[in-house]
């Protein structure tokens, strides 16, 4: 998926921004940010979202660096940046 790479992309660039309110969830779940970096890239989109006039959200399924299963949702800004929105420990 053509999204994806291009997700995995800002992250191997360091191309990315963690949202308050993704930081916040982070800190409830014991997430950091190399947990959000191996989430996407270990991970697949579960879901898309694209009736948001803020552009496409993609919800990535994969693993933290201690092997739990984890979402991260996140969003490509117009400036290249990769925003994440949220991130939680949950299953798809």
């Amino acid at each position: 998926m053509r999204a994806l790479y291009g997700i995995r992309q800002a992250i191997r660039e360091q191309r990315y921004r963690i949202s308050s309110h993704a930081n916040e969830e982070m800190s409830e779940d014991g997430l950091e940010a190399k947990d959000i970096e191996s989430i996407i890239l270990t991970g697949r989109v579960a879901r898309r979202f694209t009736h948001d006039p803020r552009g496409t959200r993609y919800e990535i399924v994969g693993d933290t660096t201690d092997s739990r299963r984890a979402c991260v949702v996140c969003r490509s800004l117009p400036s290249g940046v990769l925003l994440i929105i949220t991130a939680y420990i949950g299953e798809e």
